[in-house]
């Protein structure tokens, strides 16, 4: 049977040095396999001029000018996330290979990259389908892309005061939050931001959404989640006359009094998981559930 012939778009850290070390295993794997390699350009950069690594590829390709089979994230989750934001609706399969730390997204650990590319040649591996949602400032011009896997927060500006947040829910008001800020995450972003903020843990294939207060001042204020095909319109007042827009991390100031709408996106973020991966059991490793039973 002849061998598949597949072509893959590299996204990696240009920061962290030693994030960059399993990246030749991967291409060497690829070769083997005969793939296309393109490799992000700063990335690229990154590995030839401050690595010093010679690094087989076939291309290399700026912004989201590329097209591929699968693309694969090298890093940890925020690595994943940026690379998703560029993937943004073209549907490429998504895998993580995780040099961080916690890696929800980047869950494939270097010493499983063998097996994970083995089984997407041999199509044993699995697809997730993640919800993407998209933030509209009305009246302003988001500069960044508005599209978010695991969140879109609306924060306070430094040591300003709390913010006011006026949230409404396809068009019946909620409740006005006091607070340092505001959290809308998809299912993806629970275990993130929301969750250090009191946020409930949502599965991913769930159609849901959470809102979660930041420091709320009223004790009263609770999270909350909601059908992922509601429409939240959130107007915000602010002593400092401007907050910030969070959009997976990626920030930016808006001005007092903007009206935020956030929606659900209309395409969702395909991420390849190994045959014998399970969510459950991925949770109880990442937060270290019952970890004072093993010590027993």
């Amino acid at each position: 049977m002849p061998q598949k012939h597949l072509r893959f778009a590299l996204f990696g850290n240009a920061f962290q040095a030693r994030k960059s070390v399993a990246i030749q295993h991967i291409t060497d794997i690829l070769k083997a396999h005969d793939a296309e390699v393109l490799i992000d350009r700063p990335y690229y950069e990154f590995l030839v001029r401050d690595q010093h690594l010679d690094i087989w590829h076939t291309d290399v390709f700026d912004g989201e000018d590329f097209t591929a089979d699968f693309a694969v994230s090298l890093g940890g989750d925020g690595t994943f996330l940026n690379a998703a934001s560029r993937v943004g609706a073209k549907g490429i399969p998504m895998l993580g290979v995780n040099m961080g730390r916690l890696g929800f997204l980047a869950d494939v650990l270097p010493s499983e990259v063998s097996m994970a590319f083995e089984e997407i040649y041999n199509d044993t591996y699995k697809i997730e389908e993640h919800s993407v949602i998209q933030a509209e400032a009305v009246g302003e011009q988001l500069s960044g892309c508005p599209f978010a896997l695991n969140d879109i927060a609306l924060l306070k500006r430094d040591m300003a005061a709390m913010i006011s947040v006026r949230c409404s829910i396809d068009g019946e008001y909620l409740v006005t939050y006091q607070a340092d800020g505001l959290i809308i995450s998809t299912p993806t972003g629970s275990t993130a931001y929301s969750l250090s903020n009191g946020g409930p843990i949502i599965v991913p294939s769930a159609q849901n959404l959470c809102i979660t207060p930041v420091a709320p001042h009223s004790l009263n204020i609770r999270p909350i989640v909601i059908n992922d095909n509601n429409e939240i319109e959130l107007d915000v007042e602010s002593r400092s006359h401007n907050f910030l827009i969070a959009i997976d991390g990626r920030s930016e100031k808006l001005t007092d009094k903007t009206k935020v709408v956030i929606r659900k996106a209309p395409y969702q973020v395909k991420i390849v998981k190994q045959h014998n991966a399970h969510y459950f059991s991925t949770l109880r490793d990442k937060l270290m559930w019952g970890a004072d039973q093993r010590q027993q």
